[in-house]
C-alpha cells in the first residue's frame, strides 16, 4: 500500500442493543474516513470473530473494537479478559462503550486493560458525537499497529 492510498479501518462493534448498533453504524457511515463496521451481538460472537471461527473464518483483524459490557451469553468483561490474555489479539485497542456508570465497571475494565471507557449518553445527538469522536481519535489521530504481524518489527 502506498502512502497515498487511504487505509481501510476495520471496526468491530460488539453490541446487543439493535438501536445503539444502528446509531453507531449511521454515525460512522457519515464520516469522511474509510472504515468497515463489523457488528456482532454478544461476547461469544465477538470471540468467534476475533479468532476467525465458524461463520467468521474470513473475518479481518479489527483495528479497534467498540465493546459493550452488559450482554447475553458472554459479557464484555469476559471478552476483554480473554482478548487481552491472547498474545495474538491483545494489541487490538478496546474502547468500552457502555451505559454503565458504575465505578466498579470502570475500574474492572481498566484492570482488564481496556484502552478507554466511555459511558453512552442517553441523548441521541450526544451519542452520535461520542461515536464520531471515537472514530476521529482512534482511526485518524492514533497510530495503530499493523494488522499483518509479519510486518511488525521485533
Amino acid at each position: 500500500m502506498s502512502d497515498n492510498t487511504p487505509r481501510i479501518c476495520e471496526v468491530l462493534l460488539v453490541e446487543d442493543n439493535p438501536a445503539d448498533a444502528r446509531l453507531t453504524q449511521e454515525a460512522l457511515a457519515e464520516s469522511k474516513m474509510i472504515n468497515r463496521l463489523h457488528h456482532v451481538r454478544d461476547g461469544v460472537e465477538a470471540l468467534q470473530f476475533l479468532r476467525r471461527e465458524g461463520d467468521y473464518a474470513n473475518a479481518p483483524t479489527p483495528d479497534v473494537m467498540l465493546l459493550d459490557l452488559n450482554m447475553p451469553r458472554k459479557d464484555g468483561r469476559q471478552v476483554l479478559a480473554e482478548l487481552k490474555a491472547d498474545p495474538e489479539l491483545r494489541m487490538i485497542p478496546v474502547v468500552v462503550l457502555t451505559t454503565s456508570e458504575a465505578e466498579r465497571d470502570v475500574h474492572k475494565s481498566y484492570e482488564l486493560h481496556a484502552n478507554c471507557y466511555i459511558t453512552k449518553p442517553v441523548d441521541l445527538e450526544k451519542f452520535i458525537a461520542i461515536v464520531r469522536a471515537i472514530e476521529s481519535f482512534w482511526l485518524a489521530v492514533v497510530t495503530l499497529p499493523n494488522r499483518n504481524p509479519q510486518h511488525a518489527a521485533l
